[in-house]
């Protein structure tokens, strides 16, 4: 019988990527850490041994606790925190466990951009359309909940990295921005491994309407001008994004699970 402070890898795998996902705190010990460096998409390394400071960065909000196998860190700090009233679970086998589980993506952990004040912080273009609004999406989804997006002028991106330590993107001559035909987007799924069947798909979408190649995807036109009207619709770039944010939630979920849904009216009528 499954406990009931227990996660399946699958079950796991169903919520990244999704709005309700919970935080992932990954709290193996750094030998473990050090021999398979990758992380589950979306989770951040933490020691088991600060639990007040774990639960400060929680805030209560619900959580899945990974070690390398699952069994006693994990399953301890489950416990401690369950009985501090957070909504905790442990993941089923481990790191070791999604590893082993087919098709579950990790992100090699030296990919990652290095951390201000404990979270990633990105800077682009002001006025952002596709990819400047996918982009970010990804990233909150799949790599780090809390990163923080800086939209400055064109001119100042480079001077704001520089001057912030925050990470440039979708700007010419920078390591996270287009390459050949591919998009920024492209270039975030490689860099990441989140080569996943429905993220490729999303993907087709995003590199066909951010680079004016429709013949790509039919839903390119569709992503264009919805993108398009939300930059007319607002003025503050990061309110623009939030908007956005659900625009990608549900483009993914269609990716993922709606491909082979059609619509008619009258509905069920040949």
């Amino acid at each position: 019988m499954a406990a009931p402070n227990e996660i399946t890898v699958p079950q796991l795998l169903r919520l990244i990527g999704t709005p309700d996902a919970p935080l992932i705190v990954d709290i193996s010990i750094d030998p473990d850490f050090a021999d398979d460096p990758f992380l589950i998409p979306g989770a951040f390394r933490h020691p088991h041994t600060d639990f007040a400071g774990l639960l400060a960065r929680l805030a209560g909000r619900p959580c899945v606790v990974t070690c390398q196998q699952g069994i006693k860190l994990s399953q301890g700090l489950v416990a401690k925190l369950r009985a501090k009233g957070v909504q905790a679970e442990y993941l089923k086998g481990g790191n070791y466990g999604w590893r082993d589980h087919q098709g579950a993506p990790r992100i090699p952990a030296a990919a990652l951009p290095a951390l201000v004040d404990g979270h990633t912080l990105w800077v682009t273009r002001h006025r952002p359309k596709i990819d400047r609004i996918a982009c970010p999406w990804l990233i909150r989804r799949f790599v780090d909940p809390g990163a923080q997006f800086l939209f400055v002028s064109p001119a100042e991106v480079l001077g704001v990295a520089e001057r912030y330590n925050a990470t440039p993107f979708d700007v010419a001559d920078v390591h996270w921005s287009h390459r050949a035909d591919k998009c920024t987007f492209d270039t975030m799924l490689d860099e990441f491994s989140l080569h996943t069947e429905a993220l490729d798909r999303l993907a087709l979408v995003i590199r066909a309407a951010d680079t004016n190649a429709h013949d790509l995807s039919p839903q390119a036109a569709g992503l264009l001008a919805i993108s398009v009207g939300l930059s007319r619709q607002y003025r503050d770039d990061l309110a623009q994004l939030e908007a956005g944010m659900g625009l990608y939630d549900a483009l993914y979920r269609w990716a993922r699970d709606g491909t082979d849904e059609g619509h008619d009216w009258p509905g069920g009528q040949a």
